[in-house]
């Protein structure tokens, strides 16, 4: 009776109590709603991702690189409301969901100290904060790197486990295909290795039906599997040997694109967690080696390598969101080494120890706030800039129905309810023919910086200078509606 007691309470401990997770989940809900305010207006990606199932502008060009996965995660509330206010309390919500859920899948393999403190040191970066509530798919891919891995080293469990990996898989792929391949690459050799079939169909399954609509339309829309790939290559510079790593660094002050990444180096202080996190994970590695669990931390640490290798040495600028799967598998061993610093000094030396881990988390907590905050309020003001250039156009007959091109065409045309179109570059979906002929039927506006110059097209159209723009509107000389005239 008292062995059985003995176990029971054993097995309780190994497995941790329900509500730490859901604890740092519900932390980090709150936390999005009051850091990322909820009213900043969409993105550029993210404009064209619900574009594909709202009625606020018709759908934008989707290039080669880019996955339905998002335009599917916003369609339940994008498909009937254009309040960007709802929807990011909708992705709040669940991003707070798939972090619990991903935190439970890792039960047993780590203990609930660690666990927990993994969920609040990747909850707390600011790049996880800013871009979780967000149409974006770069979390989910996290996400769903997190419940698959933890899902995997437990597979021999139960057969959730198996349905664990398979939708996580799917997951992924449905977010990003190419992504999902470069998180998997170590549990796809693991499996051959150690003949875990049953793991290894689980996670080929889930892959297949997660990008089994990005290979069909590549054979619909981009002439085959293969020219989509070399088509989201070229789009992203080309890959090849590149080193990106100082790229990385230099974004990490809050620029949510580098490209080109050309401004120096950002205080050490912003970057100094970045350097402290692989150390603290190699840390993590050798405490699992004594503790018995190589095997999880070992996945984790394999997966989170393989996934930031393509945007560290294979392309020629930077995001921060690219390395979020890295980051949440990472946290994983940190969060473990971290325990290990404050618990393993004896007599007088553990309080010190203890001091000093709580002093730089403090430390880095604030800047990551800090940055986080200068981030939201630079993007707010950017997104009100295309409102009222927005407002503008409409002031100027370009109404819809109606098509932009040109410099920033894409979001501006999503906020004036446009079409938006290309002749050139990463977006082309367009002739200067058809730009023309559109202008014969609807307004028409292409768009250029202060100081550029309009296209060949667009030489004889009326100009207005607006905030930082120049905008050329097409005249009209339909029935009944008089051509515009350039302001004075």
């Amino acid at each position: 009776m008292a062995e059985s007691a003995r176990v029971t309470r054993v097995g309780r401990l190994r497995l941790g109590p329900p509500g730490a997770p859901a604890v740092v989940a519900g932390a980090f809900t709150v936390a999005q709603l009051l850091l990322v305010p909820p009213g900043m207006g969409l993105g550029w990606d993210e404009t064209v991702y619900v574009s594909q199932v709202g009625d606020q502008a018709p759908a934008a060009f989707f290039s080669a690189p880019r996955a339905r996965g998002v335009s599917l995660l916003v369609a339940p509330i994008a498909s009937w409301s254009t309040s960007t206010a709802l929807l990011r309390v909708y992705l709040a919500l669940l991003a707070g969901l798939g972090l619990y859920l991903a935190l439970r899948s890792w039960r047993g393999l780590f203990p609930p100290r660690v666990l927990a403190t993994a969920g609040a040191l990747f909850g707390t970066l600011w790049v996880t904060l800013f871009y979780a509530p967000q149409a974006m798919p770069n979390y989910w891919v996290a996400i769903g790197a997190l419940i698959c891995v933890g899902c995997f080293v437990r597979a021999g469990d139960s057969a959730r486990a198996l349905w664990g990996i398979g939708a996580s898989a799917a997951l992924m792929a449905l977010m990003r295909p190419t992504d999902a391949v470069w998180v998997t690459i170590p549990l796809l050799v693991l499996a051959v290795s150690v003949r875990q079939w049953r793991a290894l169909a689980a996670l080929l399954a889930g892959l297949a039906a997660g990008a089994a609509e990005w290979i069909v339309e590549a054979y619909v829309s981009y002439g085959g599997l293969g020219e989509r790939l070399a088509e989201g290559s070229r789009i992203q510079g080309g890959l090849g040997l590149n080193f990106a790593v100082d790229d990385q660094l230099r974004s990490l002050v809050g620029r949510t694109l580098c490209r080109p990444c050309t401004a120096p180096m950002p205080n050490p202080v912003i970057t100094l967690w970045w350097y402290a996190l692989p150390l603290l994970a190699a840390l993590g590695l050798a405490i699992a080696i004594r503790a018995g669990r190589t095997r999880p931390t070992l996945a984790a640490l394999a997966c989170a390598t393989t996934a930031a290798v393509p945007y560290l040495f294979l392309i020629e600028y930077a995001a921060p969101r690219f390395l979020l799967p890295a980051y949440a598998l990472l946290a994983l061993p940190a969060a473990d080494a971290l325990w290990r610093l404050v618990t393993a000094p004896d007599g007088r030396w553990r309080p010190v120890a203890a001091t000093l881990v709580a002093l730089g988390l403090a430390g880095h907590l604030a800047v990551q706030y800090v940055v986080l905050d200068r981030t939201a309020q630079r993007t707010v003001a950017d997104r009100e800039d295309w409102v009222r250039t927005a407002d503008r156009l409409h002031s100027l007959g370009v109404r819809p129905p109606c098509l932009l091109t040109g410099h920033q065409a894409i979001p501006i045309a999503y906020y004036t309810g446009c079409s938006s179109g290309a002749v050139r570059g990463h977006n082309a979906n367009t002739t200067e023919a058809e730009i023309l002929s559109s202008a014969r039927r609807i307004p028409v506006a292409t768009l250029t910086t202060a100081d550029g110059r309009p296209p060949a097209y667009a030489r004889d159209w009326t100009e207005h200078r607006l905030d930082g723009l120049r905008v050329y509107v097409a005249p009209r000389s339909g029935p009944g509606e008089p051509a515009l005239t350039k302001a004075p």
